[in-house]
C-alpha cells in the first residue's frame, strides 16, 4: 500500500472510509509484483491499481464491500476461476489480493505516515491462519498499548504471547531490508502467514556534470522515484533555476563530495561532464564505494582513455568491470531525453538482471515472479 501513501493518508486525515486492495500472492505472469495496492474511499473514488486494469473493478467492488460492513478476506483472480475471464486477467497469472477496511487501523496508518516522511516503512498482516487474526496488521513501532492488545488477541485465538512477538520481530526486521512478500511462521504449533510490505528512502543518484543531459536525467530519474543530487564545480552551471526537478544541487569538486556524502548499496551514480580533470577521480572514488551502479558518458576513445587512465592509478581489472561506460542502452537515443531513457533503462536492466533484449525475442515470462527490491519497492 505504500505505493498509494500520499493519497491513503489525505483520506484518513480527512475522516473519509478507505478500504484497500493488496496483492499478495502470484502464480505465472501478472502485471504488478505483490505489494501493488488499488484503494476505494467511501466516496468511491479509486487510487492505485493492482493489475495494470484487468480486475480493477472487480477489486474496487470487494473494497466497497468492506467499507459496507464486510470482513477482511482474501479474493483470487486468475485463469483457474471460472469467474477469471469475466474480469479479464488475461495475462495467464493468478493474484491473490487482500482486501480490508484501514479506516481506524492505527498500525496502517502509523506506517504509512513513516513512509511519508521517507523513514523506512513496514507493515505485516495476517493472510493466513487463525480465522479471528486473518487481516490483523503489525507495524515496527513500539506502541506498548497495541503490543498489549496483540498479545491478548493472540491469546484469545490460542498462539499466545510467543507468536504475537515473533510476528512483531519479522516485521521490524523487514524495514531493514526492503524486501515485500509472505513469511511463513510457526508459532506455537499454529502455522501463521504474515504477508510483509516495506518501503525503504528513496534511492540516491548522484549525477554530477550540469549539463543538459543531467537535466533530462534528473527528471526522469525522480519520475520512477529516485533522489536526484547533481555536482558541478562551476558556479554558474550548478543552479537550482537550471535543475528544479532535483532533490539537491551542490557547487563543489565532484571527487570531493562523493567522497563526503552518504551513499548505499542502492546509489546510482553517473558521470555526464565530459571532463578528465573531473572524471577519472571521480570514478576511481565511485567504484571503491558500495554502491549499486557506476556509469560515466562519453565516446568510445574517451572511454578508452579514462580506463586506461584507471588502470595507471592501480584499478584492477575485476573493479574496473564494475564501470557501465559508455552509460546507457543501445536504442538510438540522441537527444537528452532519449538519452535519459537510455540511461534509465540500463539502470534499471543491472538492478534486476535483466538483459535488456526486445521482449519480442524472449522466452519465458514477461513479468519476474520474485524481483528484486527495487528504487520504490514497497
Amino acid at each position: 500500500m505504500f505505493d498509494i501513501a500520499d493519497e491513503v493518508l489525505a483520506r484518513l486525515r480527512a475522516g473519509t472510509p478507505i478500504a484497500i486492495a493488496t496483492v499478495v500472492g502470484v502464480q505465472g505472469s501478472a502485471p504488478r509484483a505483490p505489494g501493488a495496492s488499488l484503494a476505494v474511499d467511501a466516496n468511491g473514488a479509486v487510487i492505485g491499481s493492482i493489475s495494470g486494469g484487468c480486475v480493477e473493478g472487480a477489486a474496487s467492488e470487494a473494497c466497497s464491500a468492506v467499507l459496507d460492513g464486510g470482513a477482511a478476506r482474501i479474493e483470487r483472480f486468475g485463469i483457474s476461476d471460472d469467474a477469471a475471464m469475466s474480469v479479464g486477467l488475461m495475462c495467464g497469472g493468478v493474484l491473490d489480493v487482500l482486501v480490508r477496511d484501514i479506516s481506524t487501523d492505527a498500525a496502517s496508518r502509523r506506517a504509512l505516515e513513516d513512509a511519508e516522511i521517507g523513514r523506512a516503512a513496514s507493515l505485516g498482516t495476517i493472510v493466513a491462519g487463525p480465522a479471528a487474526l486473518v487481516g490483523r496488521t503489525i507495524d515496527s513501532s513500539d506502541d506498548a498499548g497495541d503490543a498489549a492488545a496483540m498479545d491478548a488477541e493472540f491469546a484469545r485465538a490460542g498462539i499466545g504471547t510467543i507468536g504475537a512477538a515473533r510476528l512483531r520481530s519479522v516485521v521490524r526486521g523487514a524495514a531493514a531490508s526492503g524486501r515485500t512478500g509472505p513469511v511463513t511462521i510457526e508459532c506455537d504449533g499454529a502455522e501463521v502467514v504474515l504477508f510483509v510490505e516495506t518501503a525503504l528512502p528513496p534511492p540516491r543518484m548522484l549525477v554530477f556534470g550540469a549539463t543538459d543531459f543531467a537535466g533530462a536525467l534528473a527528471v526522469a530519474a525522480t519520475h520512477i522515484g529516485y533522489r536526484v543530487t547533481v555536482c558541478d564545480p562551476r558556479e554558474a552551471f550548478a543552479t537550482t533555476e537550471r535543475f528544479p526537478q532535483a532533490a539537491e544541487v551542490v557547487v563543489g569538486w565532484p571527487d570531493e563530495y562523493l567522497a563526503s556524502t552518504t551513499v548505499d548499496a542502492r546509489t546510482v551514480v553517473c558521470v555526464l561532464s565530459h571532463d578528465e580533470r573531473f572524471d577519472v577521480p571521480l570514478l576511481e572514488c565511485a567504484l571503491g564505494l558500495p554502491v549499486a551502479f557506476v556509469g560515466a558518458m562519453g565516446s568510445r576513445r574517451t572511454t578508452d582513455r579514462r580506463r586506461a587512465a584507471l588502470a595507471d592509478r592501480g584499478l584492477a581489472p575485476a573493479v574496473l568491470d564494475r564501470l557501465h561506460a559508455p552509460i546507457g542502452l543501445d536504442i538510438g537515443a540522441s537527444s537528452p531525453e532519449e538519452t535519459a531513457v537510455s540511461i534509465l533503462a540500463e539502470i534499471i536492466a543491472s538492478r534486476t538482471g535483466a538483459s535488456g533484449a526486445q521482449l519480442t525475442n524472449a522466452v519465458g515470462p514477461i513479468h519476474a515472479t520474485d524481483p528484486p527490491a527495487g528504487p520504490l519497492s514497497g
